[in-house]
């Protein structure tokens, strides 16, 4: 139950709520993977990841794709190894996805063939008694107007029925287009120095009786005090291939709080 009313002017999102069994020790959460066969050795990590994390759960919050054009494309040779990958990851452990901004036509025939749980944007979970706010974060940059209005578009019923009804290989060309124009990019990405509106994430937070928000999408990882008492923690993307920065992290829940690490790392 909401433990108090949003600050004014600010509309709620529908919420939903998901208890953690009590027999779980450890979740973790990992975001902005943007996995294609452009970046061999993030994949090769997440993999990795998958199969030796000792974690009761895997929340992926969204971005685990560069992109997503629909759950016919899991048929192609990288997305249906990833199928794979998770599927058999999800036949060991629970494995959840959010989606983001770049896989949000990801449907209910990939959920079901990875053994995948579907997570709404927003979700509460409760853990141990913990209540943590979970979110892609593209939907709390309010600032981007422009983003949030093709946001609106893309997540409609209409323009989805629309876009899913071409034939794969030109929904793959649009794609790659989107790719290739910077401007193009920028409207599906949003502006790259865009971060979450702190009124509104704080709002969202005390609605829902949370002192801590995990969020994706900004690919600026930290932990931060949005408002007394209010808490968020940001994940890390991953890039293995860039030579210049590589980098990839895991933020880990258990019953003592949040704990960041290398996804080699146990």
């Amino acid at each position: 139950m909401p433990a108090g009313g949003a600050a004014p002017g600010v509309a709620l999102p529908a919420f939903h709520e998901l208890a953690a069994p009590k027999a779980w020790r450890t979740i973790d959460f990992i975001s902005d993977l943007h996995l294609s066969p452009a970046l061999p050795r993030t994949l090769q990590a997440w993999a990795a990841y998958l199969r030796e994390t000792p974690a009761d759960a895997v929340f992926m919050l969204g971005d685990l794709f560069e992109v997503w054009v629909g759950d016919d494309a899991r048929s192609l040779p990288f997305e249906h190894h990833c199928v794979d990958l998770i599927a058999e990851a999800a036949s060991r452990r629970s494995v959840a996805f959010m989606a983001g901004n770049r896989d949000f036509l990801l449907g209910a025939a990939m959920l079901q063939d990875c053994g995948l749980m579907g997570l709404p944007d927003p979700t509460v979970l409760d853990a141990w008694g913990q209540r943590v706010l979970l979110t892609h974060g593209d939907a709390l940059c309010l600032a981007d107007t422009d983003y949030q209005a093709f946001r609106r578009e893309v997540r409609s019923d209409a323009w989805q029925r629309e876009f899913l009804a071409k034939p794969l290989a030109e929904r793959l060309q649009i794609a790659a287009e989107i790719r290739r124009q910077s401007q193009s990019r920028q409207r599906f990405d949003g502006m790259r120095d865009a971060d979450v509106d702190t009124g509104t994430a704080v709002a969202w937070m005390h609605a829902m009786g949370t002192a801590e928000m995990v969020h994706g999408h900004t690919h600026r990882p930290g932990s931060q005090l949005l408002a007394p008492g209010f808490k968020r923690h940001v994940l890390s993307d991953w890039d293995l291939d860039d030579a210049e920065r590589p980098r990839a992290e895991v933020l880990r829940l258990s019953r003592d709080g949040f704990e960041r690490l290398a996804p080699g790392l146990r």
